[in-house]
């Protein structure tokens, strides 16, 4: 079964598309086939970073989001939705007229709804929403972004993590990297595997030796949980 993941969260700075990225790398690194679609208009990063698997779509267009379902169950790729901040409005709009609960059993597409998430109880307040809005139709991924937050104790202990954990939510966490090393990957619009082995003028600026081997050590731990998640519950 080829799987959709909609990589979401709901609110604005939660690493939503560092997350994107990380999957991304994750399975060229692995060798494992895929495409993106990028509905982040305004910011467009798997645009920026991972150009040759990327398309563009606007889920606020039935036409332009139609490619994802289309494109998925054509080429039977696993794809990577980077959604926009408060975008969950029009995507449910979008699943639920196009009927796509019904139709992706029919087509055995998989979907999976990942929740990034900060340490801010809003990202509590979302996940419930998410879980109300598509039940257990569908798989969920809950994602622990320690760049964004270092207290999830809230989420811990919560009365959704319990029912999360009853459902069958699979939980990883997301390494925070040293943000000045983030934030000149983003400068130098690099993809994550070009921050971690680039050097040298003719790859263009690339960064220094140790920031090279930071990279490479927060993907591997950030590899380490998808490989975890993986085994028991199939990214593709």
């Amino acid at each position: 079964m080829n799987r959709i993941h909609f990589i979401g969260g709901e609110k604005g700075g939660v690493g939503k598309s560092v997350m994107a990225r990380v999957l991304a790398q994750y399975y060229i690194d692995r060798g494992m086939p895929f495409q993106v679609f990028d509905a982040d208009i305004s910011h467009g990063a798997m645009s920026r970073y991972y150009a040759e698997y990327t398309k563009a779509v606007d889920l606020g267009q039935f036409e332009s989001a139609d490619q994802i379902v289309e494109q998925a169950a054509e080429t039977g790729l696993t794809t990577i939705v980077d959604m926009a901040a408060q975008a969950s409005r029009q995507l449910e709009r979008w699943i639920s007229e196009a009927g796509l609960l019904e139709l992706a059993t029919e087509l055995e597409l998989g979907l999976t709804f990942w929740h990034v998430m900060d340490d801010g109880s809003d990202s509590l307040k979302l996940f419930r929403k998410l879980l109300d809005s598509y039940g257990e139709t569908a798989r969920y991924v809950v994602v622990r972004n320690f760049g964004r937050g270092s207290d999830f104790s809230a989420f811990d202990t919560s009365e959704i993590a319990s029912q999360a954990q009853q459902m069958g939510v699979q939980l990883i966490d997301l390494p925070g990297l040293h943000p000045p090393t983030m934030r000149k990957i983003d400068h130098y619009d690099a993809s994550f595997w070009a921050a971690a082995n680039n050097t040298g003028k003719e790859h263009g600026p690339s960064l220094g030796l140790l920031e090279r081997q930071r990279v490479r050590t927060w993907l591997n731990k950030s590899y380490a949980q998808l490989d975890r998640l993986h085994e028991g519950f199939e990214l593709t």
